[in-house]
């Protein structure tokens, strides 16, 4: 497979359940990087996200995915960002998150730039200023793919686990 052998669109409801099994895949992939981080989502819950997604007729947010040889390989997600309130410091800022998923056996084939091409698009037309990919440090190829398509690092997020 080649790069000409995928087409990106926009998902639909159709799609829920290639969507959730990717999700719970990607989920699995992630437990196995840092158990103390991440967990499996129940499929229900998985399933009303992306139901509600897709429902959303102000399309505020973005799903894509990646067909090839008849079957869904990948998605992305594109998820706004609410601007900061108005006592805070931040400028406000159109943004969002990407999250990227490729099936094991769909990865190194361009699937995933593709996606996140695809995403940048629906982002810009919608004025989207911002994007950014939050990856664990742990995910060396996550991070080797968001920085080979142009992602840097955004700074730093300290945190303090509480009992």
């Amino acid at each position: 497979m080649q790069q000409a052998d995928v087409r990106i669109r926009p998902a639909s409801l159709a799609d829920v359940p290639f969507l959730v099994e990717l999700r719970l895949a990607n989920a699995e992939a992630h437990l196995a990087l840092d158990p103390d981080t991440y967990r499996v989502p129940q499929r229900a819950a998985v399933v009303e996200h992306f139901s509600a997604v897709l429902a959303d007729e102000s399309r505020r947010d973005a799903v894509l995915v990646a067909e090839a040889v008849g079957r869904v390989v990948g998605m992305v997600e594109v998820l706004r960002n609410s601007d900061p309130p108005e006592h805070q410091i931040l400028r406000p800022e159109p943004s969002a998150q990407v999250h990227t998923v490729v099936l094991p056996d769909s990865r190194g084939l361009r699937v995933g730039t593709a996606l996140l091409e695809a995403a940048e698009r629906w982002a810009t037309d919608r004025g989207i200023t911002y994007l950014s990919a939050g990856i664990h440090h742990r995910n060396i190829d996550a991070v080797r793919f968001y920085s080979r398509n142009g992602y840097t690092d955004a700074g730093l997020s300290l945190g303090r686990q509480l009992m």
